[in-house]
C-alpha cells in the first residue's frame, strides 16, 4: 500500500500519457465529439427545414399567426361553431408538436361529455382529444419532421378547423347545457343579443321547452 501523498512508479508517464491522448482528441475533433457535433448540426437542419415548410404552407393559406420565436408558430383558424381555434405548431428537434385548446373542462355530465370525445378520437388524423390535469380539452399530435411539408401542414390544420368545429357545438350541450340556460334567461332580460347561442336554442329557449309535444 502505497502512503499517502507518496509519488507512485510510473504516475508521471502515466499522467503524461493521458494529457497526451487528450491533446489528440482536441487537435484532430474525432470521436463521440465529433458524432455528437455532426448529429446536432443535422438535427438544427431538419428543424429548420420544417419550421420553414410551415411559415410556407401558412403564407400560402393566408392564414393568420403569429411565430414568437424561431420554429413555433400559433395559427388562428376561423370555424362556424367554434368562431376561433387558437392552434400552435411548434417544430422540435426530432418532431413537430400540434396543440389547439378545445374548451374547458365540463360543468357537468362528465362521463358523456369525456366519451363523446373519446369516441371521436377513433375518427381523427394527425391529431387526437385529450385532457390536460384540470381537465380542460385540446386537440394534440406529432409527427416526425420528415413528414412536414406545406401539403401536410395544410392537411393537418383543415383536420384541426374540422375536429374542433364540427364537435363543439354537442360538447357544449353535453357538458354545459345549464351554463347555456342560465345565460340564455340573463341575455333575455338584459335585451343582449342570442345570436351565438341560437343552435343551443331548442333546449335553451324557455318558449322552445314549453312548445315541444310533450311539454
Amino acid at each position: 500500500m502505497t502512503p499517502a501523498g507518496a509519488r507512485t512508479p510510473g504516475a508521471r508517464g502515466e499522467r503524461a500519457t493521458a494529457e497526451g491522448t487528450s491533446g489528440m482528441d482536441q487537435a484532430g475533433g474525432t470521436g463521440a465529439a465529433g458524432t455528437a457535433q455532426a448529429a446536432g448540426t443535422a438535427q438544427a437542419a431538419g428543424t429548420a427545414q420544417a419550421a420553414g415548410a410551415i411559415g410556407a404552407a401558412l403564407d400560402g393559406l393566408g392564414l393568420s399567426y403569429e411565430n414568437p420565436e424561431p420554429g413555433a408558430y400559433l395559427v388562428r383558424l376561423e370555424g362556424q361553431h367554434k368562431l376561433a381555434t387558437m392552434t400552435w405548431l411548434i417544430a422540435g428537434e426530432h418532431s413537430l408538436h400540434v396543440e389547439a385548446f378545445f374548451c374547458r373542462q365540463p360543468d357537468e355530465n362528465h362521463e358523456r361529455f369525456y366519451r363523446f370525445l373519446l369516441e371521436r378520437n377513433g375518427r381523427t388524423y394527425g391529431v387526437h382529444f385529450a385532457i390536460d390535469p384540470v381537465g380542460d380539452v385540446y386537440l394534440v399530435g406529432r409527427l416526425p419532421l420528415t413528414a412536414v411539408t406545406p401539403g401536410e401542414i395544410d392537411r393537418l390544420l383543415g383536420c384541426v378547423l374540422s375536429y374542433a368545429d364540427d364537435n363543439f357545438d354537442m360538447a357544449l350541450e353535453l357538458g354545459f347545457a345549464s351554463s347555456i340556460r342560465r345565460e340564455w334567461v340573463w341575455r333575455q332580460k338584459r335585451g343582449e343579443s342570442l345570436a351565438n347561442l341560437r343552435a343551443f336554442a331548442r333546449f335553451a329557449d324557455p318558449q322552445a321547452a314549453r312548445n315541444r309535444p310533450g311539454a
